[in-house]
């Protein structure tokens, strides 16, 4: 499924988080990656590309911020 709407948050994607994430470090930035569940509680998972610390911070909050899928 392609889409033109970027995902920019991961509540773009996914309505719930799970109790983990994995982070990787790039050349030229960092990979946030996060599964959970969607709107239709089907499992989804988040993979987002942020160029420096302050956008890796922010999703970092934002995860600790959602609801858990419990």
């Amino acid at each position: 499924m392609t889409t033109n709407r970027s995902i920019l948050k991961i509540s773009d994607k996914i309505e719930k988080v799970s109790d983990n994430f994995s982070i990787q470090m790039y050349d030229n930035g960092f990979m946030f990656e996060i599964s959970g569940r969607t709107a239709s509680e089907d499992w989804a998972t988040a993979k987002l590309i942020v160029h420096d610390v302050n956008g890796l911070v922010s999703l970092i909050k934002e995860a600790t911020e959602m609801p858990r899928d419990n």
